[in-house]
């Protein structure tokens, strides 16, 4: 049997294991944290990353459809509206959303019992005996380090964003709101829970001594319920990010016998809501490419020749989305952005970025069980 090493639990590398392991692999996840948790935030799924978790067999509960929604200005006036419907007519699924908590606690039911070893930090390659290594191990990858010593670190995509995940006693529905660059989104989960986000152009590495009162303070004027979501907020769930990305592509996302995966490989800023849905399709195209063949270097060249494209353009994508969204400055361009948009038919918005959200994914092939007599 084969074997694999996964270098990072999180949403990538555990869907990684999980394909591999569907492919008959033996499979190990390395996770230097001492236990699997997630921050406590939220995660938009799009249908690219729900055909590919569907194509592996893995299904989510507390996942919740968003059903209605649009795009505002500060003072909550309609600038589009999303069609929910014409959304899901259009590319297959819904939008959808989900707790990372819960998704990850998916992912690991998903593996085998003892897949996963915890508090096992990983600080070469020399000590990993496997057939193929995947680097999951995060932006700030010490593999990838390992690999290309003089690739250029990630950058600061010019924003930072504050994070949190709260209850609110009343309904809430799907909503981005956007003032000069700044943006505020908000996203209806399971069981009543609603996670929320702010992010504002600013310099890096500055931090507030209550972020809860300057949060207040600088968003409190802006529409219903974005008040009443910081609010109810507890301060000690706020998770505060400056936002970076690997800003110069990779020449390849495979060396040797180690693939990277997810934001090891090519992070990316949040203007798109892409970066674990990237991640995920990552994870079921290596699956796939090491299932249809013997040869692992011809695999790996595959996987490369697949994501390298794809996820490099979504990330030029994502740095535009921002350039052009939330962290749009100036206030005439703001003016003739939102009249733009105004313009545009809630059908039509919601095949935006179908090139993204439209794509399906490979399947992998599954080993025969042997035959009993």
């Amino acid at each position: 049997m084969r074997k694999a090493i996964v270098v990072g639990g999180g949403i990538g590398g555990l869907t990684a294991a999980i394909g591999l392991h569907g492919i008959g692999w033996e499979v190990t996840v390395l996770e230097r944290a001492p236990e699997l948790t997630a921050v406590g935030a939220g995660i938009s799924l799009w249908p690219n990353a729900l055909r590919s978790l569907e194509t592996l067999d893995v299904h989510l509960g507390n996942l919740r459809e968003q059903s209605s929604g649009g795009l505002h200005d500060r003072q909550g006036r309609r600038i589009t509206r999303w069609d929910a419907e014409a959304f899901r007519r259009h590319h297959g699924r819904p939008l959808a959303a989900i707790h990372r908590a819960d998704l990850v606690g998916a992912l690991r039911e998903a593996l085998p019992a003892g897949c996963v070893r915890t508090g096992t930090e990983v600080t070469g390659l020399d000590d990993l005996d496997a057939d193929v290594i995947v680097a999951a191990d995060g932006i700030h990858s010490g593999l990838r380090k390992q690999l290309w010593p003089r690739h250029p670190e990630p950058v600061y995509s010019g924003s930072t964003a504050f994070r949190a995940v709260t209850t609110l006693p009343r309904h809430v529905e799907l909503s981005t709101s956007w003032d000069d660059g700044a943006e505020i989104g908000v996203i209806p989960l399971h069981d009543g829970q609603v996670y929320w986000w702010a992010s504002y152009v600013t310099e890096a590495g500055i931090r507030q001594e209550d972020p809860k009162s300057y949060l207040r303070n600088r968003f409190g004027g802006w529409h219903d319920p974005i008040p009443a979501l910081i609010d109810a907020t507890a301060p000690q769930t706020l998770l505060h990010h400056d936002l970076y990305l690997l800003g110069t592509p990779l020449p390849s996302y495979v060396k040797g016998r180690v693939a990277l995966l997810g934001d090891a490989a090519h992070a990316m800023p949040p203007f798109l809501g892409q970066g674990g849905c990237q991640a995920i399709e990552d994870a079921v195209v290596l699956a796939a490419a090491l299932s249809i063949t013997e040869d692992i270097d011809m695999a790996l060249k595959s996987y490369d020749e697949q994501r390298r494209p794809r996820s490099q353009g979504v990330v030029k994508a994502s740095v535009q989305a921002g350039k052009v969204g939330p962290q749009l400055r100036n206030p005439l361009a703001v003016a003739v952005r939102n009249g733009v948009f105004r313009l545009l038919p809630g059908a039509l918005t919601a095949r935006i970025g179908a090139g993204v959200s439209g794509w399906t994914p490979p399947v992998p092939r599954r080993p025969v069980p042997p035959r009993t007599p």
